[in-house]
């Protein structure tokens, strides 16, 4: 027992000692792991538990003006983050095969505001899951959703933390700019009810949600087996099997939601 926490220390020295990139160490909720586990802790209890049960013999809350202003507001943070990735990073001097992590004279303004940004983009991306509860549609409160809202915190706080910059952050430009595309389609639900009962918008956002990770899961790919390539591999081991997960999962949930269904209307 003794050597297990031995070793236990010593792997939480490493990671949050060690290894870490020393420009965001005194950034807000980056220095320790524990308040953005408690962040998340919370999360999960809110909207698996105690909101659930505070709305159950409650009707459910009328958000739209809100959940309007809302989807406004994160159409604009993502075109933020992914106009200043391009402009500090991918149309700039970042290799598409390998570019290690960035120590030029942009990168603490690419790490604080594409970088951070997307990790703060993150956070309030769990509010999505409070609103379905809130308007009781726990149905849409699923694995995949909570568990893609719970991992991107997660590894946008990893990558803040351990490699702002490089590589892994065509993960960044990449899913704010599909993150812009589906909070335009639920801010056009908002103003007309005729896009919720449109298959083709619903398809259409899913085939691009699966574009996405089947993109960034090339991307890691190729930094897995480029030779020689001086960003660290290990962000590429953990994200490979992660995007590979989601790819399954939203391929599944897209043929039980639109190819199943045709298919038992044929039989």
């Amino acid at each position: 027992m003794a050597l297990i926490l031995k070793g236990a220390v010593k792997l939480y020295y490493y990671l949050n000692e060690e290894i870490i990139d020393e420009r965001t160490r005194d950034w807000p909720l980056i220095g320790s792991p524990w308040p953005g586990l408690g962040l998340l802790t919370i999360y999960l209890f809110t909207v698996l538990k105690w909101l659930p049960n505070y709305m159950r013999d409650r009707p459910a809350y009328d958000l739209k003006g809100l959940i309007a202003v809302y989807n406004a507001l994160q159409i604009g943070f993502c075109a933020y983050v992914v106009y200043h990735s391009l402009r500090l990073g991918w149309l700039n001097h970042y290799s598409l095969l390998c570019h290690p992590v960035d120590y030029g004279p942009w990168s603490i303004e690419y790490a604080w505001k594409v970088c951070y940004g997307y990790f703060a983009i993150k956070l309030v991306d769990l509010f999505d899951t409070i609103f379905f509860v809130l308007r009781k549609k726990q149905n849409q409160v699923t694995f995949l959703h909570v568990y893609h809202h719970f991992g991107m915190v997660a590894v946008a706080w990893g990558m803040v933390k351990w490699v702002p910059g490089g590589h892994i952050t065509m993960l960044v430009t990449i899913n704010s700019f599909v993150h812009i595309i589906m909070y335009a389609y639920y801010l056009l639900t908002t103003i007309d009810d005729s896009f919720k009962k449109s298959l083709w918008w619903k398809k259409h956002v899913t085939q691009v949600q699966i574009t996405q990770f089947s993109i960034l899961l090339l991307h890691f790919l190729a930094l897995a087996f480029a030779p020689n390539c001086p960003f660290p591999r290990t962000p590429a081991y953990i994200l490979i099997p992660q995007n590979l997960f989601m790819v399954i999962l939203f391929c599944d949930f897209y043929y039980r939601a639109y190819i199943k269904p045709n298919k038992t209307k044929t039989d």
